[in-house]
């Protein structure tokens, strides 16, 4: 835990007892502070009062006497309208921030200009956040990875010299950090997203560049207009700028041709890393984010060399584009995480041919958008309520089954893909739908499928089904 000692003998209100509330509730009283804690759900304030947790109604709080309001990220800030605590706090002019904030207080209070990467982005963060923090850990140096990749911030061991902390950060947690300052932030990319929470595509994306507004390089994605905006300004601004490219090459920075990573300096470009045989990093949105986590590690002190070592031996985020295992030239892949058709076409751009799995809770425009990959589909096998509705949409494309539950799905696809004279068929779960129909988040229904897979005969195993998803050797 990190104790929140620059709020010694603050009062504090906090508002949102999930786990990383609660974390950040406990921090802030090891540091001394007086907190009243809330939540709407009556369920989480009795988990709080059991934790030891004051909980006190913070509509009978005397505001006046509050210094600090802590929101858990996902309470609204402005929109579509600010949270009833939101509205107290500002109407008594109480400054309102999250646990990210409270992080870089700690970390300028005690261990200045301590290792910090900040990541962000509509697409990819989570997957750059695991590999920056895989290639730390695996140069031999202490990694602390947390944000919203999973781990609350505050349970993570204290910033010092030594350590570099590594925080994947959404658009709400910066939405509550004004004085965010990372070593080095990285911005990833922005296409429309959470606007109903932001409003406008520019006010998310304005949030977004306060991650590397104040950081001491600014990694950008220059592949949208959002982005390229953004960096012109801060280089004009005369702030540290490395661009990333996954598109074109650039003059100055790192940019991918094909599964190589090279890097521009002065007019030289020398090749820094090879993607291709690295399973867990197929496709140009991995050598994106392969490139931005490179530039990250450069900057805090990494070696090429150290970097090229990590890199061929990253297991990969689990549920996403993740490896599981082969069964003779058939690869099985877990991503499970893409709930939607954006969140899809990674993989089906990765992989051909496919025997796809997907289906679930469907989400607004189905999967319409996916149709250019569609080509790449041998079969697919349809799951859940949208079932019906994505068979309407492939029918004219692609051979296809109504499987209606996972296992019939998995069982199909094995023994489809096996016929396959292809080099590397690929049984793919990327439902592009939200798993709430039979499942209770994409983790169970990735873990569902895991474990199916591994049922099978003949199947060798990429991962410790064991081990929370580790990736052998």
């Amino acid at each position: 835990m990190i104790p929140a000692s620059t709020f010694d003998g603050k009062r504090v209100a906090l508002f949102g007892l999930g786990g990383s509330g609660l974390a950040t509730a406990r921090s802030l009283a090891a540091g001394g502070a007086d907190v009243s804690a809330w939540d709407d759900n009556p369920a989480q304030v009795d988990a709080a009062r059991a934790a030891g947790i004051p909980v006190v109604d913070l509509r009978e709080l005397e505001w006046a006497s509050v210094d600090t309001l802590v929101l858990a990220p996902g309470v609204p800030l402005t929109h579509p309208k600010p949270h009833w605590t939101a509205e107290l706090a500002g109407s008594h002019g109480v400054e309102i921030i999250g646990d990210v904030e409270i992080f870089v207080r700690e970390r300028r209070a005690h261990a200045p200009g301590s290792p910090f990467i900040a990541i962000t982005g509509t697409n990819g963060k989570s997957t750059t956040t695991a590999l920056i923090a895989h290639l730390i850990a695996h140069s031999g140096r202490d990694a602390q990875l947390g944000g919203n990749i999973g781990t609350a911030v505050m349970t993570l061991a204290p910033p010092s010299p030594e350590r570099i902390h590594v925080i994947e950060c959404s658009s709400y947690q910066i939405d509550l950090a004004p004085s965010l300052d990372p070593s080095a932030g990285l911005l990833l990319n922005l296409t429309p997203d959470h606007l109903d929470r932001h409003g406008t595509m520019q006010h998310y994306a304005d949030v977004k560049a306060r991650l590397v507004a104040h950081s001491d390089v600014a990694i950008i994605g220059v592949d949208d207009d959002w982005c390229r905006a953004i960096a012109d300004r801060l280089e004009g601004q005369q702030r540290r700028v490395e661009r990333v490219s996954k598109d074109h090459p650039l003059d100055d920075g790192l940019f991918a041709q094909g599964s190589l990573i090279q890097l521009a300096r002065g007019g030289k470009v020398h090749d820094l890393a090879d993607l291709s045989g690295i399973a867990t990093l197929r496709g140009a949105h991995n050598a994106q984010n392969a490139a931005a986590a490179i530039a990250a590690c450069l900057a805090v002190g990494l070696s090429e060399n150290e970097i090229r070592a990590g890199l061929a031996v990253f297991p990969g985020l689990k549920h996403r584009m993740q490896p599981v295992a082969r069964r003779g030239k058939v690869i099985f892949v877990n991503d499970s995480k893409a709930t939607n058709a954006e969140a899809a076409a990674p993989a089906l751009q990765s992989f051909d041919p496919i025997y796809w799995i997907a289906g679930g809770l469907p989400k607004e425009g189905g999967i319409a958008a996916l149709e250019p990959f569609f080509p790449r589909i041998a079969k697919a096998y349809l799951i859940g309520e949208a079932a019906a509705g994505f068979a309407a949409t492939i029918g004219a494309h692609a051979p296809f089954e109504i499987s209606d539950t996972l296992e019939n799905a998995v069982a199909a696809a094995a023994r489809d893909a096996a016929s396959d004279t292809a080099e590397m068929p690929a049984v793919l779960l990327s439902p592009a739908c939200a798993s709430f129909d039979q499942y209770r988040n994409f983790e169970v229904r990735g873990d569902a499928f895991v474990s199916l897979v591994s049922a099978l005969s003949d199947t060798k195993m990429l991962i410790d089904v064991e081990n929370n998803g580790e990736r052998h050797g």
